[in-house]
């Protein structure tokens, strides 16, 4: 009976210091959808109801082996087909099991129906960015880990969104709902924000739908969870949702910012200005694998003192947009606009050791994107 009364002890200990043991992250989050707090709910009272299958199951245990122990005298019984017993032993998990699955079906519906939305955005995966592109309003930007590379090498001290942080991240308006079509450019990648409660494969040729409606504004964080190659852990996912209002004032400087860019495609760039674009560019973009200094790694090929690259400008441009069959050189023609295309080509042709003097012009690209 102590056995008994002890566990019993522990068990009601484990419910008062259940509150304890959320604040300090050990359960999933509560999160700040209506799906996100549906799922925390369900899971919340199925684990309940485990907790209270185990007290019941191991306290008859505990107290038929302490009353009918042999060193009291009990002796085992023999009998078969207990008509009443296993009636009970059937008729009683499949009252918890329906239980359990009317709650989990309805929550399922409302995860799978990504009707009546009031924005679309293409979610695509890339080794190892991810780029978003607002199919209702003609904007599309890569969002690329900002954490930098001395805090990863550990030359200076880590900030608190370590491996956490993106040059750009996803803007959402609250209240409203947005249906995410998730895919790939190269391998399986997965979009996963916890406090949306969103976890979705981006694969290649495929097309998956997902949706969430944002009930707070606020930064929310994620990562890839699909092991897609050496910088898998370099692949973080960053929300921010706005109310309504900011977010249509950064949606306005967006377009404002796309349109001049665009209409900056024709004119005569400086190299200064597009030395300064293309570090720019080239840290969001291309030194997650060829290294900040330009010196490669493993199977990414260095860049500084590069003679294949350094002696043909065509097959230079060509790498960048159209990518290098065989090879992990992904194009990037149908990712990054001609300015950017142009700059980061002119900067790796002109940074560290590289003295090309080469300057390409962003109307050069957009010929060959045309």
């Amino acid at each position: 009976m102590r056995m008994v009364l002890a566990w019993v002890t522990g068990m009601g200990a484990a419910f008062l210091l259940a509150p304890a043991v959320y604040a300090n992250g050990w359960n999933m989050p509560v999160g700040v959808t209506e799906i996100s707090q549906d799922i925390y709910s369900l899971h919340m009272a199925i684990f309940w109801i485990c907790v209270v299958i185990g007290v019941v199951v191991f306290a008859v245990m505990f107290y038929s082996l302490f009353r009918y122990r042999r060193s009291q005298g009990a002796k085992a019984d023999n009998f078969h087909e207990n008509t009443t017993v296993e009636v009970l032993w059937t008729t009683i998990p499949l009252l918890i099991l329906v239980g359990m699955a009317l709650p989990a079906t309805a929550t399922l519906q409302k995860m799978y129906d990504p009707s009546g939305a009031d924005l679309d955005v293409m979610v695509t995966g890339q080794q190892w960015r991810w780029h978003y592109e607002y199919l209702d309003e003609d904007i599309s930007f890569t969002s690329s880990m900002s954490t930098p590379g001395t805090q990863i090498r550990g030359e200076e001290e880590r900030a608190d969104e370590y491996l956490l942080d993106v040059d750009n991240p996803l803007v959402l308006p609250v209240d409203q709902k947005v249906r995410f079509l998730l895919t790939s450019d190269d391998v399986i990648h997965s979009w996963w924000v916890p406090d949306l409660a969103v976890k979705q494969d981006a694969i290649p040729g495929f097309v998956n739908e997902n949706w969430v409606r944002i009930e707070e504004p606020g930064i929310y964080r994620g990562q890839c969870t699909e092991l897609c190659g050496k910088d898998h852990a370099f692949m973080p996912v960053v929300v921010h949702a706005m109310e309504q209002d900011d977010y249509e004032e950064w949606l306005a400087d967006r377009k404002e910012e796309a349109e001049a860019e665009a209409n900056s495609v024709d004119r005569e760039w400086e190299m200064d200005e597009l030395m300064e674009r293309g570090e720019q560019v080239y840290g969001s973009v291309c030194a997650t694998c060829h290294q900040d200094d330009g010196s490669g790694s493993g199977e990414f090929p260095a860049l500084a003192g590069n003679e294949e690259m350094l002696d043909d400008v065509d097959w230079h441009i060509d790498a960048v947009v159209n990518g290098v069959s065989g090879t992990p050189m992904a194009a990037f023609g149908g990712n990054l606009n001609a300015v950017e295309l142009a700059s980061v080509i002119t900067y790796e042709r002109n940074a560290w050791d590289n003295d090309t003097g080469d300057v390409v012009q962003p109307s050069e690209i957009q010929e060959l994107l045309e």
